[in-house]
């Protein structure tokens, strides 16, 4: 109605006419579309740049995928069912997994697609050898996520920020502080609303048994090495781009990683484009590379691929692809 208004207003008149003054209405469309273009002033100073990465940047994990969307995205677009089923969002959600296997690249990847902010702390930062700074700081990331929701805030290396009680090394106390103050912002007398948290971690036997019930961390979401099907969809993602020879078959190269992480198949690729760039350098000589064609063949990854196994320990076994 405001917008109609003013597009039928000839600002060149030196008086605006009373009668169209009066027909300047502010509705709830107006707030809403407002709060589109309004950047939340407590996240100013915290908001941290995600990168670019969606659902198709992460291989596999097609469960995990299916277990974040449930607890971001749906509790925003279908509110209503939440409500008419009386049940809440889920409050915490941690994803464990051995290293490597895209826990981090998940919760990048949820808070890209659901477009809500996202505040990413990690384990260790909060953490101050001055008596108190450490809870303050943990105090403010829930102020500010709460004034910021929808939000979510994602802690990494979890396990350096809430270890289990009894297991610290000095007799400061800190992380047992530092645990009571997450426990109370979580689930204490101030309900926490419209924000999630999120956290990963390798070492989940290192946690405090408090963290782990319901109603705090709803839910703990192991992420697996990934299966042969995942491994190809994660050399398809890393090879996407490169120029590749004719003769790469990405089904082989899953067949022949198994064992490895997503990380590792990352390597793998990277490794390939390296030698590529280098084969090119080397039969350049004088002239410049950029006459000499660019292929990342399949000698390439097999090779960097007997090298990443190598370095990891794990066997690749070529009769099985």
């Amino acid at each position: 109605c405001l917008r109609q208004v003013l597009t039928d207003i000839a600002f060149s008149l030196a008086h605006v006419p009373y009668a169209q003054l009066a027909r300047l209405e502010v509705g709830m469309d107006d707030f809403l579309a407002a709060l589109q273009d309004v950047e939340p002033s407590a996240v100013r100073e915290v908001f941290v740049e995600v990168p670019d990465v969606g659902w198709k940047d992460v291989g596999g994990l097609t469960q995990v995928k299916a277990r974040l969307v449930e607890a971001v995205e749906w509790p925003l677009k279908h509110a209503s069912l939440f409500e008419r089923a009386a049940i809440k969002p889920p409050k915490g959600i941690l994803l464990t997994g051995p290293p490597g296997c895209g826990k981090t690249l998940a919760a990048k990847a949820i808070a890209n697609e659901s477009q809500v902010n996202f505040i990413s702390v990690k384990g260790p930062s909060l953490l101050s050898k001055y008596v108190g700074e450490s809870e303050k700081g943990m105090r403010d990331t829930f102020r500010k996520a709460r004034q910021a929701a929808p939000c979510i805030v994602f802690f990494d290396e979890i396990d350096a920020l809430v270890p289990r009680r009894g297991d610290g090394g000095s007799d400061s106390h800190v992380s047992e502080r530092v645990l009571a103050q997450f426990l109370a912002e979580l689930d204490g007398i101030e309900e926490l609303k419209g924000v999630l948290v999120l956290g990963a971690t390798n070492r989940l036997d290192r946690l405090d048994p408090a963290v782990l019930r319901p109603g705090r961390f709803d839910a703990v979401v192991d992420i697996p090495l990934p299966d042969e099907q995942g491994r190809r969809e994660i050399f398809e993602i890393h090879l996407r781009g490169k120029p590749l020879a004719q003769g790469v078959d990405q089904a082989e190269l899953a067949a022949c990683a198994e064992g490895l992480n997503g990380a590792d198949i990352a390597g793998v690729c990277h490794r390939a484009g390296l030698s590529a760039v280098r084969r090119v350098v080397e039969a350049a000589g004088t002239e410049p590379p950029d006459a000499v064609a660019l292929e990342v063949t399949a000698q390439d990854l097999r090779s960097a691929l007997d090298e990443t196994a190598t370095a990891t320990g794990t066997r690749v076994d070529r009769d099985e692809a």
